[in-house]
């Protein structure tokens, strides 16, 4: 039996961690950046650098990056799709201190040149955790509506965003901000209950001092 013939709606086997869990940081990638995918670096470290190639590992990311879902039957073949869509792709393997076993670190570039990175883990039973995003520390696990704004480090900046999640009656799970330095780039990463419509990201996306804003849906497929 090929190790892909165990990934399904329903997760059974002991590599759920490292076929169904990396699919969906493959994804999450893929949603962050936003169009298609022509460039990956791919780092993986800890166990998935170790067993990768047994366990479909490197299969699995590119799968999630082509858009694939967890049981989809065409994870086997996501190198032969990805050279067919003009995917190209560096896997290596990289030490990250004190990180989870199952770690895996994307440089992702689109074809209009937009890039993005971000690191994730598989903490296990397919559930992820996105640890950064641009090197901005992160905590989210895909499995709520998601928004990453980043933003000035400026007096006023949450209120200014909680202000109107309130006023379009969007209610906050959970709350993280991270800024490495004062008075520079921030990132706010706000789990949100229920999805948010187009027109609330766009008021968002006009809000003063914000950089970005990136709406990631819940990514429980």
């Amino acid at each position: 039996m090929n190790v892909f013939d165990i990934i399904g709606p329903v997760m059974i086997g002991p590599s759920s961690s490292h076929t169904a869990g990396a699919v969906r940081i493959g994804r999450t990638g893929l949603a962050i950046l936003g169009e298609e995918v022509r460039r990956a670096g791919i780092g993986l470290a800890g166990s998935f650098a170790q067993t990768y190639r047994g366990h479909g590992t490197d299969r699995a990311l590119i799968a999630g990056l082509l858009g694939m879902f967890p049981d989809d039957e065409r994870i086997r073949d996501s190198f032969d799709t990805a050279r067919e869509r003009g995917l190209e792709f560096t896997i290596s393997e990289v030490k990250i201190p004190r990180s989870h076993p199952n770690t895996v670190r994307l440089h992702l570039a689109g074809g209009s040149g937009k890039e993005c990175a971000l690191q994730g883990a598989s903490i296990g039973g397919g559930n992820i955790l996105i640890q950064s995003v641009n090197d901005m520390e992160t905590e989210f696990s895909g499995e709520a509506d998601t928004l990453i704004i980043a933003h000035k480090d400026m007096p006023g900046m949450i209120a200014l965003v909680t202000s109107l999640m309130a006023e379009r009656e969007a209610n906050i799970g959970n709350f993280k901000l991270n800024r490495p330095h004062k008075g520079f780039q921030a990132v706010m990463t706000l789990e949100i209950d229920g999805p948010l419509d187009a027109g609330t990201v766009e008021k968002l996306r006009g809000l003063p001092h914000i950089d970005s804003v990136v709406y990631l849906r819940a990514n429980r497929g």
